[in-house]
This record gives structure tokens, sequence and C-alpha cells, in this order.
């Protein structure tokens, strides 16, 4: 079992990643690099990862879940004593990181290694001068794509660390839910 102060530490750091994530993000849909991109993403990295790992852990000894069973019903994946505001709320995120990662993916031109930052290889090799603005607007776009992915995984780790947190006001699971059961 994971400790409560932990959990809700990991929690904690999770909803502090969401934020940092989405901040970054909206600054650099901005135009605007807050800070670098190696601390951008090692700060969002250390804040989602430990309880993206506390809430997997916590919530599959809680709930001992197997394969949910219906996969398109929303209450098949959600533990049966989380409100369904809550449910939505961390989908409505995960679909804002996941659409800012297709974004920046969409954004992208080609590799933004150059030498020297004047020029790179296209894919005929040929030598192609690309300016400064065009490399940073490459470097963002690569920041953005880690940090969507990044904060996607701090919703999970925020939604399923709360879950596990809020685990001993909950009712005892319906036939149609599986939480609770015991594996096979």
């Amino acid at each position: 079992m994971i400790p409560h102060r932990l959990l809700a530490l990991c929690g904690v750091m999770c909803s502090v990643g969401v934020v940092w994530t989405g901040v970054l993000i909206a600054a650099l849909l901005a135009g605007v690099r807050l800070v670098p991109s190696v601390v951008a993403v090692l700060v969002a990295a250390a804040l989602a990862l430990p309880g993206v790992i506390a809430g997997v852990l916590g919530n599959r000894w809680y709930y001992r879940t197997t394969s949910p069973r219906r996969a398109w019903s929303l209450t098949s994946w959600v533990p049966p004593h989380v409100p369904h505001w809550a449910s939505m709320l961390a989908g409505a995120l995960f679909f804002g990181f996941w659409l800012a990662v297709v974004v920046a993916f969409a954004g992208l031109n080609g590799n933004a290694e150059m030498r020297d930052g004047q020029y790179v290889l296209d894919h005929n090799g040929r030598i192609t001068v690309i300016t400064q603005a065009d490399y940073q607007r490459q470097l963002d776009h690569e920041q953005q794509i880690s940090l969507g992915v990044l904060g996607a995984l701090a919703v999970g780790g925020t939604f399923m660390t709360g879950a596990v947190l809020t685990h001993h006001a909950a009712p005892e699971p319906t036939h149609t839910q599986s939480a609770g059961l015991p594996l096979a």
C-alpha cells in the first residue's frame, strides 16, 4: 500500500504539473518561450511521473480491476465513487493536451537540427537556408509536443491519485462495475 501522505503529495505534484504544462503550452501558442526547453520538460516530468506511477499502483491495489466489461462505457473505466463531472473534466483536459500535441505535430516542418543554426539538408540532399525564427518555431513545436504528452500524463495521474485518495468514502460497487472485485 502507498502511504496516504505520499499519495496526496503525488496528486498535488501532478496537479501542479497540469498547470505548469498548460501555462507553458499556452505561452508557446502565444509565441513566448517562458523557460528553456530542457528546464520545462524536466520540471514537467518531475512533477507528473511520480504521481502517474503512484496513481497506477494505487488504483491497481485498491480496485484490483481487470479490463472493463464494456470498452465504451464511461462507468466501466471510472471508479464508482468518482463523480461524473470529475471524469468529464479530466477527459476534457486530457483531450486539450492531446490536441496541443496534434497541433504541434502539424506545425513541424522537417527536422529542427541545423548546422550552426543557419542551414539544413532537405529530403533531396539540397542545402536550404532557413531563418533563426523558423528554427525557434520548430524548437517550440518540439517543446509543445513534449509538454503535451507530460500534461496528459499529469491529468491521468491527478485523476487516479484523486480516485484512490477519495476511496475511503466510496460506496460498494454495483453489479455492473468492476471496481473492488478481486482478480479472477
